[in-house]
C-alpha cells in the first residue's frame, strides 16, 4: 500500500491556541454534505504531536504513518482533505485544541482514559497497545523492581508517565516533552530506559539495534480519535469509517504498511496489540 502523505502544517504554539480560544474565530464553520461542521471548507483539520513513528512522524517534508492513513479515510468519507498539525500534546489531551476551534479531530495515538474522556469525546477504540520499557542492549532492566534507584524517562501528560508515577516508584522520573528526545536520552545514557507505548518502542528498536524492548506491563490500553465534546455529526462519521475499514479489510492494510503484518501475525517490528 503506498504511504499517503499530507500537507505539514506550521506549529502551534499553546499560547497561540488560548488566544484563538478567547478570542473566537472570526470563520463561520464549513458544513459537509453529510452536515457535518468543519472548521475550514474542504479539510479535515487534525491535530497530532510529532515525532510518535509509526503513527505520526515527518518523512522527506509530508507527515506519514498510521494514525494519518486511518483519518485520510475518514477525510475521503467526508469528501475532504486531511490537514495535520503539529502542536504539543498536553495541549491535545486536555481538550484544548479542539474547544479553540485548532482543529476538527484530534489523532496521535491517545489512550481513552476516563480523565481524557471528560475533555473530548472518543471514537469507538482503533489500536491496542500497552506500556512497553526501552533500554540499552544488555541492561538487564527488564522489570519494575529492576528500576529501583535508576533514571527513567517519561513522556509528559502520557498513560506511560501515569504508569510509572503510580507503578514504578523506586525509579527517578525525568520527563521529557516528545518521543524524540525521550529516545535521545536513552541513546546517551543521560537516562537508563524509557517507558512508552510498546508499538513505537518496537519500532525504534527494530531500526536501532543498541536498544531494545525488555519488557511490556499490559497496561490494557486503547487508542481513540477525539473530537470536540458534543460534535455528534464528526463522531458518527469517525464511528462509520472505522466499521467500514475493518469491515473491506483496509485496516489491515493499513496495519501491515506499518507494522508489517496484520494485526495478530508475527513481525518483527509489530507491536503485541492489534
Amino acid at each position: 500500500m503506498t504511504r499517503t502523505r499530507t500537507t505539514v502544517a506550521a506549529a502551534v504554539s499553546a499560547l497561540a491556541l488560548l488566544g484563538a480560544a478567547a478570542c473566537g474565530s472570526e470563520e463561520e464553520p464549513a458544513t459537509t454534505e453529510g452536515g457535518v461542521e468543519l472548521i475550514s471548507a474542504g479539510t479535515l483539520t487534525t491535530c497530532t504531536h510529532l515525532p510518535y513513528e509509526p503513527f505520526q512522524f515527518e518523512d522527506g517534508g509530508e507527515i506519514v504513518g498510521f494514525d494519518v492513513d486511518v483519518v485520510d479515510a475518514i477525510a475521503a468519507d467526508l469528501g475532504v482533505e486531511q490537514e495535520v498539525i503539529d502542536i504539543p500534546f498536553e495541549t491535545i489531551q486536555s481538550g484544548e485544541a479542539l474547544n479553540a476551534g485548532q482543529c476538527d479531530l484530534a489523532a496521535a495515538g491517545m489512550t481513552i482514559t476516563d480523565v481524557r474522556e471528560e475533555n473530548m469525546d472518543f471514537s469507538t477504540p482503533y489500536f491496542e497497545a500497552t506500556q512497553a520499557l526501552i533500554t540499552p542492549v544488555g541492561s538487564g532492566l527488564d522489570s519494575a523492581d529492576a528500576l529501583e534507584g535508576r533514571r527513567l524517562a517519561v513522556q509528559s501528560g502520557t498513560t506511560g508517565a501515569v504508569y510509572a508515577e503510580e507503578q514504578i516508584p523506586g525509579a527517578e522520573l525525568v520527563t521529557f516533552e516528545d518521543l524524540a528526545l525521550l529516545l535521545t536520552a536513552v541513546e546517551s545514557g543521560q537516562v537508563d530506559a524509557a517507558i512508552n507505548d510498546n508499538g513505537v518502542l518496537l519500532d525504534y528498536a527494530a531500526d536501532n539495534p543498541d536498544l531494545e524492548v525488555t519488557t511490556e506491563f499490559n497496561t490494557g490500553e486503547q487508542y481513540g480519535i477525539g473530537v470536540r465534546t458534543g460534535n455528534t455529526a464528526l463522531l458518527e462519521q469517525v464511528d462509520a469509517t472505522l466499521a467500514r475499514l475493518d469491515d473491506d479489510g483496509s485496516y489491515d492494510e493499513i496495519y501491515t504498511t506499518w507494522f508489517g503484518a496484520a494485526p495478530g501475525e508475527a513481525a518483527s517490528a509489530a507491536p503485541t496489540g492489534s
